[in-house]
């Protein structure tokens, strides 16, 4: 058993079975090699080289070490300060501390994570037009017990070192064509005050990422446990899952160019040959494919899509047996790659619905993985027995009163998105697959337990699984129902933040495909509503409410309406969740602006409307005084 586990490992969970570790762990040099390779028996230090004690990663202790050969990196040791004492009282003394901290404990605390007042624009990451051509996930027909994909293997252009900030002469000049800028960074030696700066900012990334984002897509390990792996595991592939966290949660800290670095350092070290193809990598390239599509780099983010769609199905990540093999007898690993396949599913299919660009080609493929168990219990470590979608499915019939994880439901509604994407065109609103599709969506709302009809828990706290279930399926109403609604979209084609626009021309009279796209958008704006902090929302609720928004919008710029006020006020909670979410994520910045614009259009056309006198016939001067106040506060808001 893996030294993680071994002090205060949980109880295997019934069904759980323990399996020997794989070979991912196994140190892939000797443990001592000279820079010509071959072995040597020169003098061990007493400490680790600062390029591993910065990964957290264990170090043989000769110089040079082998993680350092394998990456091409100085590898510098500093003289341990055990021991040391401090200077005698009473004596002025030279101090002879290293230039580099010698221990985690000469780290500075983990500083607060204060939210950033204004986005900051993230790098893009190069990308050429033949890298990806040949990603679609081909897979061979076989039996649906074993799938296999021809390995994949996209090669990124090399970061350079104009990354690094303040680069002198001879640190350029140090620099290894293999080497990224973050590495580069680590082997030059730099005072300890700057080096605690650069600690101060990694502790506050990796925190952030946890307190912010970690609830919105729960699948990579609990911060304590991930810790104690990456300690005692020589998988490299940890420092990649953190290198990817830390991007991800620079996000929502002032991180400076440290966000650059990680994402650089992050996608170089996914990609290069000698990186094991493990869980591990998927969720590192799963966490860069959320972050990149959150900062507007759709057409990367998908890239990365592609090939880790065919790597989950090349290391068999959506077979059952997959987390007992590879969770090394702890239930809490094996949960962590049960929710890997299933967050890859989710994210998969918010993304194809949301940008209407890809298929959400994993919905197509037969999957068997164990269903995932509640946030609390995951993160507490107290993992049940294992549940599968066959049980989920059979629930009704079955008589079993079994109640499954928000997670699940979150599946559910992410498999009923699928069917809906693959609908063929219809051009009739009485097609019998709109009946069959809103049967799907009205059973997923009808059957939800009672402590699931809402998105809070037991404890009236946030239940974020639930909220982007719920999300989800508003979503799908819309996407189903709109192309036969009365609700002409042309007012709202310039919003193109999150798909292209498609034209829906009015249905005429109002009719039932109305009414549940107007309810639908109305729930979504109500979700803004919740008392939590609303960038602890996925940044897919953006694209959400962008959708509603287009309704309200449609709807607004009709000549009359006579819940008009009402309407007005779902706007106004859309712009502001817009406005809110975009301090984090530039997707958002951009459809805030696209959605304030065409309120501001729509609300000057209305303004003309007024000097019509024909409008003003019927209505009373509490209802003429009511309406010229609302006027002067929107022009207030919208500036006009």
């Amino acid at each position: 058993m893996d030294p993680f586990f071994a002090d205060s490992a949980p109880q295997l969970s019934s069904g759980s079975s323990a399996v020997s570790p794989s070979d991912g762990d196994t140190p892939p040099f000797p443990a001592t090699i000279d820079i010509a390779g071959s072995a040597t028996s020169s003098q061990a230090v007493a400490s680790a080289c600062v390029a591993c004690r910065d990964k957290h990663l264990k170090c043989s202790g000769v110089a040079p070490c082998p993680r350092c050969i394998r990456i091409n990196s100085q590898c510098i040791f500093v003289k341990s300060r055990r021991g040391y004492k401090g200077p005698r009282r009473n004596k002025r003394q030279r101090s002879s501390s290293p230039q580099y901290p010698s221990s985690a404990d000469d780290y500075a605390a983990i500083e607060s994570c204060p939210m950033l007042l204004a986005h900051t624009p993230s790098v893009s990451v190069p990308s050429s037009t033949n890298t990806f051509s040949s990603l679609a996930l081909d897979i061979p027909h076989q039996s649906p017990a074993y799938y296999t994909a021809t390995p994949v293997q996209p090669i990124f252009p090399e970061y350079r070192a104009s990354f690094v900030p303040d680069m002198t002469p001879s640190m350029a000049s140090s620099m290894t064509p293999n080497m990224t800028p973050n590495v580069m960074a680590l082997t030059t030696i730099s005072p300890p005050s700057a080096r605690s700066q650069v600690t101060t900012v990694v502790d506050r990334c990796l925190d952030a990422f946890y307190r912010m984002f970690h609830r919105g897509h729960p699948f990579v390990l609990p911060k304590d446990y991930f810790l104690r792996l990456s300690k005692h595991s020589s998988n490299p592939n940890l420092a990649i899952v953190l290198a990817a966290m830390r991007y991800v949660g620079s996000m929502y800290v002032d991180a400076g160019s440290a966000r650059e670095t990680y994402l650089a350092e992050a996608v170089r070290e996914c990609y290069l040959p000698t990186t094991p193809k493990d869980g591990f990598l998927v969720q590192a390239l799963l966490l860069l494919i959320i972050g990149l599509d959150g900062s507007c780099q759709q057409k990367e983010a998908r890239a990365h899509l592609a090939y880790v769609e065919a790597l989950a199905i090349e290391i068999d990540l959506n077979k059952r047996e997959f987390a007992a093999m590879h969770g090394k007898g702890n239930p809490i690993l094996e949960e962590s790659w049960r929710r890997t396949w299933w967050e890859l599913f989710v994210c998969d299919g918010m993304i194809a619905g949301v940008h209407q660009i890809t298929n959400f080609a994993l919905f197509d493929i037969p999957a068997n993985v164990g269903l995932p168990c509640e946030e609390e219990d995951y993160l507490r470590g107290h993992i049940p027995s294992t549940a599968y979608m066959e049980d989920f499915d059979d629930q009704i019939f079955s008589g079993e009163d079994r109640e499954f994880s928000s997670f699940t439901y979150r599946i559910a509604a992410a498999r009923n998105l699928g069917r809906l994407l693959r609908l063929p065109h219809m051009e009739f609103e009485h097609d019998e697959n709109i009946g069959r599709m809103e049967a799907y969506l009205t059973n997923w709302r009808m059957h939800l337990p009672e402590s699931k009809r809402d998105d809070l828990n037991t404890k009236c706290q946030l239940d974020e699984m639930m909220f982007q279930a719920h999300f989800i399926t508003h979503a799908c109403s819309i996407m189903l129902h709109k192309r036969f609604s009365q609700i002409d979209s042309s007012p709202v084609k310039s919003v193109t933040s999150c798909a292209e626009y498609r034209h829906v021309a009015s249905g005429g009279m109002a009719n039932a495909h109305t009414r549940h796209t107007t309810i639908a958008a109305s729930e979504i704006s109500k979700m803004v509503t919740q008392a939590v902090n609303i960038l602890s929302h996925t940044h897919f609720f953006t694209c959400v409410v962008t959708l509603s928004s287009t309704v309200h919008l449609s709807r607004w710029a009709m000549y009359y309406l006579p819940e008009e006020d009402d309407l007005r006020e779902l706007i106004k909670l859309n712009i502001g969740a817009l406005n809110d979410i975009s301090k984090v994520w530039k997707a958002a910045d951009t459809a805030w602006g696209q959605v304030q614009d065409v309120a501001k259009s729509i609300y000057q056309a209305k303004k003309q409307q007024r000097t019509d006198p024909a409008f003003w016939i019927g209505l009373s001067p509490a209802e003429i005084m009511s309406i010229q106040a609302t006027d002067d506060t929107i022009s207030k808001e919208f500036n006009i």
